[in-house]
């Protein structure tokens, strides 16, 4: 199925661009897969290819190893950002939704014991499952609770307070570097519970009272 942003229900017409992303901005998430605490944001992106509809289930590799989930809390970006403050940062954001990283973690592994980019890991066709996006209204971005269920158990909680890098500064951070476009997506970082996925798992994906998603793997 091809992706399209929608907003509030409704298609969107803003573009499909790039997704920006955040590594280990949980500090419990760095620590369960035994990486450092990073001391500044550890940015990476995915291809506009590599975005997915979260909705109607979607597919994991089969012949690539290991394919683990990631739950984030997902910004859509509806104005240029670059070299932003942190308050026009907030006001570029027209949605904010649910995304997975899917990581194939055997492949990320051996890249980086060979000092290698990620970019295979994590910027395959089809690594970016996003859900709709919602206008973020009242939303408190300091104190955003996510979480996620596969297969009725509780797999990944977590709460928007506990990152590293917030999420006003992370979208001023990242407009120093790259220039955020509308139709770009920012995902925020994940917290701990981080594991593998298989074909069938049922997922469920909850971001405060304002989104909440049911999927599968096909």
């Amino acid at each position: 199925m091809t992706y399209q942003h929608r907003l509030d229900g409704v298609l969107c017409n803003l573009p499909v661009g790039k997704v920006v992303c955040v590594g280990r901005n949980y500090a419990a998430h760095a620590k369960e897969l035994n990486n450092p605490v990073p001391t500044e944001p550890l940015l990476f992106m995915k291809p506009a290819t590599a975005i997915v509809p979260m909705a109607g289930g979607f597919s994991i590799p089969v012949d690539r190893g290991v394919c683990h989930f990631e739950t984030e809390m997902s910004l859509l970006i509806g104005k240029r950002l670059s070299g932003a403050s942190e308050a026009d940062s907030l006001a570029a954001v027209v949605g904010v939704g649910l995304g997975f990283d899917l990581t194939l973690r055997s492949l990320q592994d051996e890249l980086k014991a060979k000092g290698q980019p990620w970019d295979k890991a994590k910027g395959f066709d089809g690594s970016c499952p996003l859900s709709d996006f919602v206008s973020p209204g009242d939303l408190d971005w300091t104190q955003a609770q996510l979480q996620m269920q596969r297969n009725g158990e509780l797999q990944q909680q977590g709460n928007s307070a506990d990152m590293i890098t917030p999420v006003a500064q992370l979208l001023r951070y990242i407009s120093q570097f790259f220039t955020l476009m509308p139709g770009d997506v920012v995902l925020t970082g994940t917290p701990a519970g981080v594991g593998p996925l298989t074909s069938g798992d049922e997922l469920e994906a909850q971001l405060d009272d304002c989104v909440s998603v049911k999927t599968h793997v096909l």
